[in-house]
């Protein structure tokens, strides 16, 4: 599958409005398996050819597909395909080289944003975007563009890091407010709140250590392996998550303690 891929990254670059194409996700890091799928991002400035794009999708796929372009699947994963490649699944996703760029100055500056996305039950948090540059493989860029970029990103900046370290606050706020809900046994708003809860601490974690946190996918056990973190964090988290009791929020609540106590935020 890997020269299909490459052959597929280089003829994917010489699409109109294409800038450069990464392997992402498990496959990028070596830690995929046999049925992974291959993350393709798709950079791009201006509009790319969806048309040419489309037409590229169904030769090279089992079946046809019909990409979707920029906006198409949401406000931050801008578009792309999911595309069956000899039987394995490839995904294309769209990026905007310029709008990444945009956020990855504001992460230098510790400015980021949480955006409501389909795909990202816990908001699309806007360091992803330089987070996947510096974890990608880059296979095509004929300017160079992506891996310059990609350099700059390898270095985590001590402003973001303060800054996501600095919102295990909103953990503490999350479980105050399942705190309400349990004795009633609204169980939606419980999960919804310690849910978010440990997703926050998943992200400062990550922070703290100078680590790029880009999907909610595996967060927490990528986190609960960092150094200095609470033990059994996922453990413990994932038993809360399911009881969704009062006594599940107190647990919740003695967790995020301990996760701050680490970030150095208080207790």
């Amino acid at each position: 599958m890997k020269p299909t891929i490459e052959t597929m990254a280089d003829r994917l670059s010489g699409v109109p409005g294409i800038r450069a194409v990464a392997l992402g996700g498990s496959r990028a890091r070596g830690a995929g398996h046999p049925g992974s799928d291959w993350d393709l991002g798709l950079y791009y400035r201006g509009a790319p050819d969806t048309a040419a794009l489309t037409a590229l999708a169904c030769e090279v796929a089992d079946r046809p597909v019909e990409v979707a372009g920029p906006g198409g699947w949401g406000p931050w994963v801008d578009g792309g395909a999911w595309l069956t490649v000899g039987g394995v699944a490839v995904d294309w996703i769209l990026r905007d080289l310029d709008r990444v760029e945009r956020v990855w100055a504001q992460c230098r500056e510790g400015r980021y944003e949480v955006g409501v996305q389909p795909g990202h039950p816990l908001g699309f948090w806007s360091p992803a975007y330089p987070g996947e540059v510096a974890l990608c493989r880059v296979l095509s860029d004929p300017a160079g563009e992506l891996r310059t970029l990609r350099e700059e990103t390898l270095r985590y900046p001590e402003p973001l890091r303060a800054a996501l370290a600095g919102a295990a606050w909103e953990a503490d706020f999350s479980v105050t407010a399942a705190r309400k809900s349990a004795g009633r046994g609204d169980t939606l708003h419980v999960s919804l709140c310690l849910s978010r809860a440990f997703g926050v601490l998943a992200q400062s974690l990550h922070a703290h250590h100078r680590t790029w946190c880009v999907n909610e996918k595996g967060a927490l056990a990528a986190a609960a392996a960092l150094p200095d973190s609470p033990d059994r964090f996922a453990e413990r988290a994932s038993s809360a998550l399911r009881a969704l009791d009062p006594a599940a929020v107190e647990a919740a609540a003695v967790l995020v303690a301990e996760v701050r106590t680490v970030l150095g935020s208080g207790g």
